[in-house]
């Protein structure tokens, strides 16, 4: 598995009025986006266009009909969009907004068309009014380093940093930790027996983690990972225990242009505390915290810190 993390900085030319959660903002305005810039037959429905098994659109947004899927079923998304946190709602032409994008595995190659999709869509406007904006820089990041990879101006450079999983895994196998403290940053979305809780302990969010990262690794990494996950859920439920638990739920709306509704997209918030043999689980958790856990991952949802002892 292999992931890339980038930071784009935008610069309005308007003013632009945004809600106090932008996640909804950027991703519901970049699939218009894209599929204007990319998508040769944009009148087509995908699972009807003659050209979706070559298409980058029909890849990242429609990966199910590529591939051979039970009905119902669902592949996650190769991106996530992490929206600024702060609350703030107005912008002006001397401001500037951040934002990171996390890729994965086979979408980590078209780098190029996001960066493309996203300058589409500051000529199309976003938020209330519609406003510009120009992107002014993109960055490659990992833990310190940073290389700007795009400078606003067509010229756009290929070194970016790869993060291989195994990286990762080296890193938390060193984590020998037996008390964690999760924070999670946005509305997280788990669902138990079918239905969203507003609490959780370990078993059900290693499950729910397990779950993200294998469909992930399967179907855009080329990994399989059909492993028997029944004796690490065991170790779970019987060895870890919750300590602490300080999670709150929060409601968010979005309006999804799709479906012409508005959609109820809250979860919970907060910090929980977790102890017990953590080190087997730590590779998973190390991953987690970049690629979120739970559904509306690509709104930037799910997204969590940790930190051990």
């Amino acid at each position: 598995m292999k992931i890339s993390k980038f930071r784009f900085t935008i610069k309005p030319q308007n003013e632009l009025f945004l809600p106090p959660y932008k996640g909804s903002t950027f991703r519901g305005g970049f699939g218009h986006a894209f599929k204007r810039a990319v998508c040769m037959e944009r009148n087509e429905d995908c699972i009807q266009c003659s050209t979706r098994h070559n298409c980058v659109y029909s890849y990242v947004f429609n990966t199910s009909i590529l591939q051979e899927v039970e009905k119902g079923e669902r592949f996650p998304h190769p991106f996530i969009i992490e929206p600024p946190l702060e609350d703030k709602e107005y912008y002006g032409i001397n401001d500037r907004l951040d934002f990171h994008l996390i890729l994965v595995g086979r979408a980590v190659d078209y780098i190029p068309y996001f960066i493309f999709a996203f300058e589409e869509l500051g000529r199309m406007g976003i938020g209330k009014n519609k406003g510009k904006y120009f992107i002014e820089k993109v960055i490659s990041i990992y833990k310190d380093k940073e290389i700007i990879i795009y400078d606003g101006n067509s010229h756009f450079k290929d070194n970016y940093r790869i993060i291989e999983s195994f990286e990762l895994v080296i890193e938390a196998a060193k984590l020998n930790y037996h008390q964690v403290t999760f924070n999670f940053i946005t509305p997280t979305r788990i669902k138990y027996d079918g239905k969203l809780i507003a609490n959780i302990n370990f078993e059900i969010f290693l499950k729910n983690m397990l779950r993200r990262l294998s469909g992930l690794a399967n179907v855009h990494c080329n990994e399989k990972w059909d492993l028997e996950w029944k004796q690490l859920i065991d170790k779970a439920k019987n060895g870890v225990r919750t300590v602490h638990s300080d999670l709150k739920w929060y409601d968010w709306e979005r309006y999804s242009q799709r479906q012409g509704t508005k959609m109820k997209m809250g979860g919970f918030m907060g910090e929980i505390t977790f102890e017990g043999e953590l080190g087997e689980f730590m590779p998973f958790i190390k991953l987690g915290e970049y690629l979120h856990v739970g559904k509306g991952t690509v709104f930037g949802l799910g997204k969590y810190e940790f930190k051990g002892e």
